[in-house]
């Protein structure tokens, strides 16, 4: 098919598809998304949803927003701003318009843009581009539900199911205005509908008619062109950080020789990793959906008891009512990984956005001394690997591991290349060495304190454990004063042997900066991808220290911080890790830059940041 008169070349382009939560826009970000990334670009995608399950139609509160940021380079955020914007009605264009990079171009389905709309949405006048000073932008002003309903008035179907389609009739569009082929959203169709030969009908026929039209304005609208990246070979899938923690879960069992077990409930946004589990019974995971938070914790500490890598999922609210039970398996020295995947707070709070104030709830959010290993992962596909080594930890060293995401890796995704397991390190649970009178279930591994892991019930091994404090031998119930604090310290001083057992932290950007910028989690991206920029681009001398092990830190963090005369914490939250490393490291220096809005960092203000503070 013919291309526009004019063909704009860039290196990497923004999306943003947005409309109401009953538009389709995550199904089309989707598709979109897939149909790049077999096309051969790096992307990095954020899918913005609504809090309420259903919000008043038409209004700010129910707009859905889906956005990709793809290239024929490395891709680390899905970028700051849109190049393009597809606003399905005038909330999705109110919510999203300050978010288009200027001269961008925003597709507006002007069939929504009508009197009611306009009002439910908040614009004043019948002008929402003037009144939003849009008049610099490229806009296409697309009658899609009106072609849409044309397209398919003789096919049959009820208005609601045509409405429907509408969503694959911008599609089609989109993808004219950057060249993509249909071939991979017509086969996901007719997979997906395969029962219903009409719909597959349907949304096939609005998705060429889409493409279709943006040949007819072609002559009057700019197209863009991004060459395929060039990346390592090997079998990709497109991946988001949920799908990818029950992966490296799944990849550490099979390495342990161990059967997984998840003890759980549904919480937004950790929901899917419960529901990527349960489908793996052909791996032979096991799955059980509690009645409740502490119920799914409480299942998972007594599988691990019996033996299984036994792992709960949750979310802020979720982990603060697991907070007794951690402590149980603390006392008594069990293997589990928790996974809190972050959500904004405090209590329910923004249930779909995301936020890193879980920090000091995971450090220190139970009863007495209770030290956990806390761990982050940083990258939706890292999940993958922090979930295999916070497992990995987990059974070798006989201990809780807390494993923080958040909403924007749960959600997000990146091309993942399919790693060989081969690659990666045994596990290797600690199995009583004696048997019989000889073995005792508290006797200690003299370099890493880890006690063995016995099976109840199993002859020459019993023993029973509990809540209350321990024997420091038997493990018999203990109320000598001195026992316990020798306990205390020897769970303390176990947690900070596993710093031997970790990498040492590494630092990325110029080598001899005076300014270190400090991130930790999910933040990874924004923070690389502003220092990157900084230092390749415009020869600033700024350096990072991003950090996934939070406790124990990596050995060298004192040595490496004392090295640098600016430090930057930048965190979303009010500082919880910047009050961490003061309390770890009180002779050093620290400034803040923080944000709570529900929503990532953009490079953009990194960037300005990191300049004033060099200025200063």
């Amino acid at each position: 098919m013919g291309r526009s008169s004019k063909v704009i070349e860039r290196d990497e382009v923004v999306v943003r598809f947005s409309g109401d939560s009953g538009d389709g826009m995550q199904l089309t970000g989707t598709l979109f998304s897939n149909t790049s990334a077999v096309f051969g670009n790096d992307i990095s995608t954020f899918p913005d949803y609504p809090a309420e399950i259903r919000a008043p139609q038409g209004t700010i509160g129910g707009v859905s927003g889906f956005q990709v940021h793809f290239g024929h380079t490395e891709v680390y955020t899905p970028g700051d701003y849109a190049d393009v914007l597809v606003a399905m009605n005038p909330a999705a264009l109110k919510a999203n318009a300050k978010w288009v990079k200027p001269g961008g171009t925003i597709i507006m389905d002007v069939d929504s843009f009508d009197e009611r709309n306009l009002g439910k949405a908040g614009y004043l006048t019948n002008d929402p581009i003037t009144e939003d000073k849009l008049g610099d932008f490229n806009i296409i002003k697309a009658p899609i539900t009106m072609l849409t309903k044309e397209s398919l008035k003789d096919m049959g179907l009820d208005n609601k199911s045509i409405l429907r389609s509408k969503n694959m009739y911008a599609l089609g569009l989109v993808y004219w205005l950057f060249d993509r082929p249909l071939v991979h959203t017509s086969d996901f169709i007719k997979k997906k509908f395969a029962k219903n030969p009409l719909i597959v009908e349907a949304n096939l026929k609005v998705l060429k008619e889409g493409y279709n039209y943006g040949v007819i304005i072609q002559a009057v609208t700019p197209s863009y062109h991004i060459n395929p990246a060039s990346i390592k070979k090997g079998r990709y899938r497109n991946l988001n950080g949920n799908t990818a923690v029950a992966w490296g879960l799944i990849a550490a069992a099979q390495k342990a020789n161990l059967e997984l077990f998840l003890g759980s409930y549904p919480i937004t946004p950790a929901t899917e990793i419960l529901q990527e589990l349960s489908a793996r019974k052909d791996l032979g995971v096991k799955v059980f959906q509690a009645e409740d938070e502490i119920a799914g914790i409480c299942t998972a500490i007594g599988a691990s008891f019996a033996g299984d890598m036994a792992v709960t999922s949750t979310s802020g609210p979720g982990l603060a009512l697991k907070g007794e039970a951690i402590g149980l398996a603390v006392i008594a020295e069990l293997p589990l990984v928790i996974v809190n995947v972050q959500r904004g707070g405090p209590s329910t709070g923004l249930p779909t956005k995301t936020e890193q104030s879980d920090l000091m709830q995971a450090l220190y959010g139970r009863n007495g001394e209770s030290p956990c290993v806390v761990i982050a992962a940083s990258s939706p596909i890292n999940c993958f690997e922090y979930a295999f080594y916070a497992a990995k930890i987990a059974v070798e060293h006989m201990t809780p591991v807390i494993l923080l995401t958040d909403g924007f890796l749960a959600n997000g995704t990146q091309p993942w290349r399919i790693p060989d397991l081969a690659d990666y390190p045994e596990i290797k649970p600690n199995k009583p060495k004696v048997s019989g009178e000889d073995w005792l279930p508290y006797m200690r591994d003299p370099e890493t304190l880890v006690r063995s892991w016995a099976k109840p019930g199993t002859p020459k091994y019993m023993h029973q454990i509990g809540g209350l404090e321990k024997d420091e031998k038997t493990g018999g119930v203990s109320y000598d004063a001195e026992n316990h604090q020798k306990m205390i310290e020897t769970r303390a001083e176990k947690i900070k042997k596993i710093e031997d057992h970790i990498p040492e932290q590494d630092v990325l950007g110029s080598p001899d900066s005076d300014v270190l910028v400090i991130g930790w989690g999910g933040t990874f991206g924004h923070l690389f991808t502003a220092v990157e920029e900084l230092y390749s681009e415009e020869g600033v001398k700024v350096a990072l220290a991003h950090f996934n092990y939070v406790n124990p830190l990596p050995k060298n963090t004192h040595e490496l911080l004392k090295s640098y005369k600016k430090i930057l914490v930048c965190e979303l939250n009010l500082g919880q890790f910047a009050n961490y490393l003061r309390m770890n490291f009180p002779d050093i220096q620290y400034q803040q830059f923080n944000k709570v809005q529900g929503l990532p960092f953009t490079v953009v203000e990194l960037k300005d940041k990191f300049k004033t503070l060099l200025e200063d």
